[in-house]
């Protein structure tokens, strides 16, 4: 697990990276709550953004953003509700974005940001 732990890491700094140079600041990183963990908190424009970074190598089946399942998503929900309660956030423009991180063909690696990638059901 301790070598998980370490690419987890590793790839949420190369995500953090990719998000500064576009403008984002990072606010927080791995911020665990009862509701679960969130990768990456950062502030893009007047919005605060949970992101969620995943990583698959040259011999995954499923692309990063499709792996992300559907009770990771709820997790992923209840942990930005809880955070945005902790710090009295309720009024905040929020949405919670995906990172998906892949081996590159040009680059060393090919990321993509994919913005409102998870949303809550009304």
């Amino acid at each position: 697990m301790e070598g998980r732990k370490a690419i987890g890491t590793y790839f949420e700094g190369v995500a953090a990276r990719y998000l500064e140079a576009h403008g984002v600041h990072i606010r927080e990183r791995n911020v665990y709550s009862r509701g679960g963990e969130i990768d990456l908190i950062g502030q893009d424009q007047d919005t605060l953004v949970f992101f969620e970074v995943r990583y698959r190598g040259s011999g995954s089946l499923v692309d990063p953003a499709s792996s992300i399942s559907y009770p990771k998503q709820k997790r992923l929900l209840k942990a930005a509700s809880f955070y945005l309660h902790r710090h009295h956030l309720w009024d905040a423009n929020t949405r919670i974005d995906v990172v998906a991180i892949s081996p590159g063909t040009v680059k060393k690696y090919r990321v993509q940001w994919i913005k409102n990638a998870i949303q809550a059901d009304i």
